[in-house]
């Protein structure tokens, strides 16, 4: 009895199994056909469908010229005009398709089209799981939307995702820009490009490199992540990640950020520069630092915010920088609060307690303004208590002050200066065998011509005062004039002081507000 029992439990359990295999395994079934042929010798265990055959199976419908349905498999292979509709919404036409009903599964061979909603990809040979809704392709492929043409070797397409994985090839085309990839993954609906490999956007001016990101066909939107680049023919800008809005213009770099102005030799670095390369604008409020080059040198600077602006004659930048500003050149140092850079003639403009080096010669005043001329030699005008120090060696100092002052230098070196007004001066005077005394003078107006960063010689212009005093004689106090301090502790002697934190000494003069008030509104 227990055998009995035990043997239909098992005839029971296959017959279940068999019914549920049997529902999985839908037949495919012929609904239509002109002609039904079978003939064992030609093919065996397949029927032979001859005109408007029409076929179903499960949510699958297939038309075709001809096709043979076999007996002994749930196949079935389509010719001539094929055309399979899946969900009253995917469309697959080829020359040939087989078409495996118990794997649910599609070889579509020759001149294979797939619609899919309004993205259309086409190939020459494609396998599609129906199941999926999943089409492969190995041979070149080509999808199209309603905006953006693609095409690669390798492909994926995930109809029910509206989603297409490109591999080997890749090429993006619309009426703004081309786009050519190693591997992108592609969302129809949205059309949004997801980079996952060397991947360059390049329009008619401009190119895009990523090897990480986003692209949105549709808005130009971008978001770039690994080793990107924007290149331009004004500028090139990289940054470890770039954000971009191809409408707007707006951009945004982030960290190790580098723009270079081809035109005016200009590159603003820093770890977070927003820009808009329509307005031609730049801030850089991390890390900001700025160059400056030439064939002859490059000038280094520093500050805790920098923006570059357009100046009102086309082609033209100014460089604003903000708060403890420091540079450095090999033939000039400086430091200031504020600062203006003019790329139309090289201008330098230095506001708040600015100080200027220039081999053993430190200059300062309220306000500072370096001229760069090209027929002539290169001006530092010095106004409002201007003071200039030349080390004559580390414990004697040649000074000079006045209202306001003029210097103007050649080959890189300072090798005159004018003072217009309240002129002072104590230097050491010197013969043949070196220095014989202190020279303390006074003049409205005093010239003082300089050679290899030395004073040279003294002319007053207008009724001068002064005395000549043995060194033996002179006290400590008649060494400096009033406002004196020698900056040198921080000064910048070489680029990476540029970034170092610097105190100024007790004895700074105090600070003054800004004296140029159409400057002042570009620095607000």
């Amino acid at each position: 009895m227990k055998d009995f029992k035990f043997k239909l439990l098992l005839i029971l359990l296959f017959v279940h199994s068999g019914i549920i295999y049997g529902q999985s395994q839908k037949k495919v079934d012929i609904e239509q056909a002109k002609f039904l042929e079978f003939n064992e010798q030609i093919v065996a265990n397949a029927q032979r469908l001859i005109g408007d055959v029409i076929l179903r199976h499960n949510n699958v419908r297939m038309w075709c010229d001809s096709a043979y349905s076999y007996t002994n498999a749930n196949i079935v292979d389509a010719f001539g005009n094929v055309h399979i509709l899946k969900d009253d919404t995917l469309h697959l036409y080829a020359d040939f398709i087989n078409y495996d009903g118990d794997l649910k599964w599609a070889k579509a061979r020759g001149h294979v089209k797939l619609i899919n909603k309004t993205t259309t990809l086409t190939t020459d040979s494609m396998d599609f799981d129906m199941e999926q809704s999943i089409g492969y392709y190995d041979n070149h492929g080509t999808i199209v939307d309603s905006t953006n043409t693609l095409t690669s070797l390798i492909g994926e397409y995930y109809s029910d995702l509206d989603k297409a994985y490109f591999k080997t090839d890749v090429k993006a085309v619309t009426e703004d820009y081309t786009l050519t990839s190693d591997t992108l993954i592609y969302y129809t609906e949205t059309g949004i490009a997801s980079i996952v490999g060397p991947t360059m956007i390049n329009d008619e001016e401009n190119t895009l490199y990523a090897e990480d990101g986003f692209y949105n066909s549709r808005n130009g939107e971008v978001e770039l992540y690994k080793n990107p680049l924007i290149n331009t023919p004004e500028q090139n800008i990289k940054a470890d990640s770039i954000f971009y809005n191809r409408e707007t213009g707006d951009g945004l770099a982030i960290g190790n950020a580098d723009i270079h102005d081809i035109e005016n030799k200009m590159i603003v670095r820093g770890n977070k520069i927003e820009y808009n390369d329509q307005t031609e604008t730049a801030l850089v409020t991390d890390s900001a630092h700025f160059l400056l080059y030439s064939e002859k040198d490059t000038l280094f600077l520093h500050a805790d915010t920098l923006k570059t602006i357009p100046d009102t004659i086309l082609d033209e930048k100014l460089i604003l920088a903000y708060y403890k500003v420091k540079f450095f050149r090999e033939s000039m140092q400086g430091k200031c609060d504020s600062m203006v850079y003019w790329s139309k003639d090289s201008t330098v403009q230095l506001y708040k307690s600015p100080v200027i080096w220039s081999g053993n010669n430190q200059m300062t005043a309220d306000y500072i303004e370096m001229i760069t001329q090209s027929d002539g030699p290169d001006l530092v005008k010095m106004e409002s208590q201007a003071f200039i120090v030349a080390m004559e060696d580390s414990t004697k100092f040649n000074q000079i002050k006045g209202r306001d002052m003029l210097g103007y230098i050649r080959n890189n070196e300072l090798f005159k200066i004018d003072v217009d007004g309240n002129g002072q001066s104590i230097y050491y005077a010197r013969d043949k065998k070196g220095i014989i005394g202190l020279n303390k003078a006074e003049s409205s107006n005093i010239q003082i011509f300089l050679e290899e960063s030395k004073v040279k010689k003294i002319a007053f212009i207008t009724s001068p005062e002064g005395q000549l005093l043995p060194l033996f004689s002179v006290l400590d106090d008649e060494t400096t004039l009033p406002g004196f301090v020698w900056y040198d502790q921080i000064r910048p002697k070489r680029v990476e002081d540029i970034f170092r934190e610097i105190s100024l000494p007790v004895e700074k003069k105090a600070e003054n507000e800004l004296t140029k008030p159409e400057i002042k509104s570009e620095l607000q």
